[in-house]
């Protein structure tokens, strides 16, 4: 990839509630281009939001932090999306309400992406037809996807997940999605070859908590990486989705693998210090990027 290239990111935008009363944005795409705006690669972002408060403070916020909110959709019969966060062990639970304004983005006001740009996707994003006939239409001269694949039950099907894995270049799940999706019968990395293989993806990327993350590379190469010391842990909301943005970053940057992987992990491991996914903090995102300024 070359960092010059179209890069969107497409799917959901809502509120996590916590059980402390706290309201913060997330949604895995948008936790994404949130972090790739910080990173400097300024996504292109598509999503649909309410008329209503919370729409309204999504885009005040988007603005803040520099991010272009032509993509974002006003959508005057559906409420802005929101979930709510129960924190059992520190792993958290979801309940994702339905019919939400990211379930309507609309085809009409979308504009194809190059072939030669890059799209990220979720599996949650297009469990409504609305949605998936608007990425379709995004989709259509086959730019290269990142599949960020997030089952949320009900909200998936196998067939419609396989479908999406058809068409992925990369791939990123955890060990329970890998499990979840048939592909459990034996040794993880047989299990990963499998998957790939069958798929003929460039690089699947398992993510494994405590455990770090495992990526398979075209060639069969496995690359591997365990988490350093952890910050102090508050929540693991949105960790894996900070994994994916150093992800999609290194991947437009030109690193290895092995660096990227490396990156990916250090940054979900400072995620986990914060209460949801984002942060406001520009020092954040300044001390990590200049962590890895040798990659550059």
């Amino acid at each position: 990839m070359r960092s010059s290239q179209q890069l969107t990111i497409f799917g959901e935008v809502l509120f996590d509630s916590f059980p402390t009363g706290e309201q913060v944005l997330g949604g895995a795409p948008f936790n994404v281009a949130w972090h790739l705006q910080a990173l400097g690669d300024s996504p292109r972002f598509i999503s649909r939001v309410g008329d209503d408060a919370l729409g309204k403070s999504i885009l005040t916020a988007m603005l803040d932090w520099g991010m272009d909110t032509a993509g974002v959709q006003i959508d005057s019969e559906h409420p802005t999306g929101r979930v709510e966060v129960r924190i059992e062990k520190h792993e958290p639970s979801y309940q994702i309400l339905a019919d939400c304004a990211y379930d309507f983005i609309a085809a009409e006001t979308l504009s194809s992406v190059p072939a030669d740009g890059m799209v990220y996707h979720g599996t949650l994003g297009l469990r409504n037809p609305v949605a998936r006939n608007a990425f379709a239409k995004l989709a259509e001269n086959r730019p290269a996807l990142f599949l960020d694949v997030n089952l949320r039950p009900p909200w998936w099907q196998k067939a419609e997940v396989f479908h999406w894995l058809e068409q992925a270049r990369w791939v990123k799940l955890n060990q329970a999605e890998l499990d979840l999706l048939g592909f459990d019968a034996g040794d993880l990395r047989q299990e990963m070859a499998r998957l790939q293989s069958q798929f003929q993806l460039e690089q699947l990327i398992l993510t494994r908590g405590a455990a770090g993350a495992l990526v398979r590379t075209a060639k069969g190469e496995y690359h591997q990486v365990a988490p350093q010391k952890a910050s102090p842990l508050v929540d693991t909301v949105g960790a894996g989705d900070a994994f994916t943005a150093v992800y999609i970053h290194g991947l437009r940057a030109g690193w290895s693998v092995s660096e990227t992987v490396a990156a990916a992990q250090r940054f979900a491991g400072k995620i986990i210090s914060l209460r949801g996914a984002t942060t406001t903090d520009v020092d954040f995102y300044r001390n990590f990027i200049n962590s890895c300024a040798s990659l550059c």
